[in-house]
């Protein structure tokens, strides 16, 4: 078998999950256990004029294919690089007068690569595309309507001096990419901006407190010479010791929910039952359904009452935040917090989607001082959640960081920023955009400290001066979108 690159790894039966992947060796937190190219990509049907088809960067202006004028990139490499997956998707796009949707393209990319190659095992891949997991016989009715739609769009799209494939097969790829189809982010990890198929990550089973996490790297096309440019591709990253012979396990959801919760998503999502052990037995579930504590210990009917009253507003902040009414948002959170705050306690998963969603929203609209105070409280609470080194813990932590700093707390702000750089570094690895953003930050507010700790009031007159003269950089707009997911499922 050609394993060209995951030597670290060995494919197994699990027990109860089929197939899975151990280590070969021993690993440290950070290490990277293999790299893999996408077998096949594809960017988001909404996204397809702004990011580009190579590298799945955001960039602002994009080169579009001058034959199909669908395809667009970041330059001539990105454009040269793609020709070998876009050349029969050009010539078909223009034969059908539009580009189908992102599961007939990323479909049709797959075939077209089975064609070029041949079926059986691919180079570098542990697992033949034929055999991946599909879950077709799992689907309901609706999912099995979805399937023949794309089933029929695909025929229509697909040319007819193709080789032609059996209809058992083009469904088993739409299976496929139905349950194992990654979700690709743009270049600051921010944003699911496509999706692709990793046949030898799809190995890899899901833990709810797992040994590895699941990075996705942009390449770098900047070098002069090509020999120095690196391919798009995903990484399994090692988030504790490794031993020889351990299963290596990713999460597919957020752990930020009570287990029933993440059972029945991926009951949902991926069609099986979770047996971890943190699902088996619960763990952390009481600190995410945390209430005061003490004498004034609130009812079982008021903690209800509040926690319907936080599930009613979060369903009004999420429409609110969907018409861009950024203050109204504001005010129905901390109408909200109010409500909580004498019954939650500081970790309940409820109080900590308030105070997640406040903090983000202030900072957007610079009120940064009040957001810090959220922002800390809700890392406060994800610390004692949270696996040490997960990803949406770090990437939590920076933010807190930076809107620490923009308030001028900038103690509390620099040791964020450093806990932040701690995590992202194992999780993303040094040379990720994220992860160099965070050092530069790192070594600005360490400098910015030393000012302080000389002499507070020049640092503050100094800080003021620079303001009045470049104006403090507008936080992201806030996105309704969640952090993205590991695999992409199709709305």
């Amino acid at each position: 078998m050609t394993k060209g690159g995951m030597e670290a790894v060995e494919l197994f039966t699990a027990e109860g999950k089929g197939r899975g992947l151990k280590a070969q060796k021993e690993f440290l937190p950070g290490d990277v256990i293999f790299a893999e190219p996408a077998y096949a990509a594809v960017v988001f049907d909404s996204l397809t004029h702004v990011i580009c088809h190579t590298c799945f960067k955001r960039q602002e202006r994009l080169h579009r294919c001058g034959q199909c004028k669908f395809a667009h990139y970041c330059d001539r490499t990105c454009q040269r690089a793609a020709w070998l997956n876009h050349k029969n998707e050009c010539s078909a796009i223009k034969r059908h007068g539009k580009a189908p949707s992102e599961n007939i393209r990323l479909a049709a990319r797959i075939l077209w690569k089975m064609e070029r190659e041949g079926t059986g095992l691919s180079e570098g891949c542990l697992v033949p595309i034929e055999e991946l997991q599909n879950h077709v016989d799992s689907f309901g009715e609706e999912e099995k309507k979805e399937l023949r739609a794309d089933v029929e769009s695909f025929l229509e799209f697909w040319p007819p001096h193709c080789q032609q494939f059996g209809m058992q097969l083009i469904s088993h790829i739409f299976g496929v990419i139905s349950c194992n189809g990654f979700t690709l982010s743009d270049q600051r990890g921010l944003q699911a901006v496509g999706v692709g198929i990793f046949p030898n990550l799809c190995q890899a089973n899901h833990d709810c407190w797992p040994n590895c996490t699941v990075v996705f790297n942009n390449g770098n096309h900047e070098a002069v010479r090509s020999m120095f440019h690196t391919q798009m591709r995903i990484e399994l990253r090692a988030l504790s010791k490794i031993s020889p012979g351990d299963e290596l396990t990713v999460s597919y959801v957020d752990f930020l929910s009570l287990s029933e919760e993440r059972r029945a998503q991926l009951k949902k999502q991926y069609y099986f039952d979770c047996a971890c052990e943190h699902c088996k037995k619960q763990l952390k579930d009481d600190l995410m359904l945390a209430v005061k504590a003490g004498e004034s210990k609130p009812s079982a009917d008021t903690v209800k009452e509040v926690i319907q009253l936080s599930k009613d507003t979060l369903e009004k902040i999420n429409k609110a935040r969907m018409e861009g009414h950024y203050h109204e948002v504001v005010k129905l959170c901390r109408d909200c917090l109010k409500k909580q705050e004498p019954v939650l306690g500081d970790t309940n998963i409820y109080l900590l989607r308030i105070l997640s969603i406040a903090s983000e929203v202030l900072s957007y609209l610079q009120m940064f001082e009040e957001a810090a105070d959220y922002a800390k409280r809700m890392v406060d609470g994800y610390l004692k959640i949270y696996h040490p080194n997960n990803a949406q813990l770090g990437m939590a932590v920076m933010r807190a960081g930076v809107t620490h700093w923009h308030a001028g707390l900038i103690e509390a702000g620099h040791g964020l920023i450093c806990k932040a750089y701690a995590i992202l570094l194992i999780t993303h690895g040094p040379s990720h955009p994220i992860t160099k953003d965070l050092e530069v930050m790192r070594v600005q507010t360490e400098m910015e400290l030393r000012m302080f700790q000389q002499n507070e009031f020049m640092y503050y007159k100094m800080r003021e001066a620079a303001l009045k003269n470049q104006k403090i950089q507008v936080m992201p707009e806030p996105s309704n979108e969640n952090a993205p997911s590991l695999f992409h499922k199709k709305e």
